[in-house]
């Protein structure tokens, strides 16, 4: 791998999957719309910074050229319909078409387990479970993901990811926290997480590893074994350094406590419910230690501080 194209490479994600990358000398395409990705230093890599816009198709002709691996982390989350269906679905088709005409070998995308929508997840593979996204972004990201294995690519959905840069977990559990003035009790759901830098090397991973070498073509993202939510929510108001207040609050009282509140309440029901996907294909496929084994030791709350731009 000598020339890779990272696209949404200033997002919170495609930042660290730029330095991880840089590691490994060549040339790096760096592309961005609307924030400048950071040029990595002290790596081997040359870099070449290139502003373009998904929801201009035509932005993409010639853009991958002479390029070995597309690492897409480029996505439109939140906002109407009409803006994720430009930037996720058609944005990512031009992409693919253009890698594609240019006979770039490898492609890998960063999609969401999102795509599942709701329900209860224990240890399930990919092959196991039906997508069938709710919001206007995770349906546009399994369309996303419909362009990218159609053309031979390999798709990664994470669940939780945690770090620096991070724009909305740790903010969303903050605000949780809040409302429930007290400390979590019984908020036993087990969850996928993976740290920030963790993914990154899993991605730039699968960009650089032979075809022969991997079982599959979509992979859950995350460490083996599952935190609970308590682990988590403990753990962010330590960090947080958010005053005891001498109550506990369990899941139900918890939903009575929101009632009304749409957004946190949909923070509390994934919360509530296990979304744990089973990501050792990943690992074995790569040959890599998850996690070096520590398992919920690996989501440290010292990585979370605010050192890289929020974006996704």
């Amino acid at each position: 791998m000598q020339n890779v194209l990272i696209a949404g490479a200033g997002g919170f994600i495609g930042t660290h999957v730029t330095r991880e990358a840089a590691r490994f000398g060549g040339q790096l395409t760096l592309v961005s719309h609307r924030r400048r990705p950071p040029v990595p230093l002290g790596g081997r890599a040359s870099t070449r910074v290139v502003r373009m816009n998904l929801a201009e198709p035509d932005s993409v002709r010639g853009l991958c050229d002479g390029v070995d691996a597309v690492l897409h982390c480029a996505s439109r989350i939140g906002g109407s319909a009409e803006a994720n269906e430009a930037v996720n679905a058609r944005g990512t088709a031009a992409l693919v078409a253009e890698a594609q005409r240019a006979g770039v070998p490898r492609i890998v995308y960063l999609s969401t387990a999102s795509v599942y929508g709701r329900g209860v997840f224990r240890n399930a593979l990919p092959e196991h479970l039906p997508r069938r996204p709710l919001s206007h972004t995770s349906r546009t990201r399994a369309e996303a993901e419909d362009a990218v294995l159609d053309a031979g690519g390999i798709v990664v959905r994470p669940h939780l990811v945690l770090g620096p840069g991070d724009a909305w977990v740790r903010p969303a559990l903050r605000r949780l926290l809040g409302a429930l003035h007290g400390t979590p009790a019984g908020w036993d759901a087990r969850l996928s997480v993976i740290a920030v830098a963790e993914l990154a090397e899993l991605i730039v991973a699968l960009g650089r590893a032979p075809r022969e070498q991997l079982s599959s073509s979509v992979y859950h993202a995350a460490y083996p074994q599952p935190v609970t939510a308590g682990e988590l929510l403990r753990s962010v108001a330590t960090r947080a350094a958010l005053p005891p207040t001498g109550r506990t609050v369990d899941p139900a009282q918890a939903r009575a406590l929101l009632a009304g509140d749409g957004t946190l309440t949909r923070v509390l029901e994934m919360l509530a419910t296990d979304h744990w996907f089973d990501s050792t294909p990943l690992w074995d496929d790569l040959g890599r230690s998850a996690g070096s084994g520590r398992g919920v030791d690996a989501v440290d709350m010292s990585e979370w501080d605010d050192d890289l731009p929020a974006a996704v």
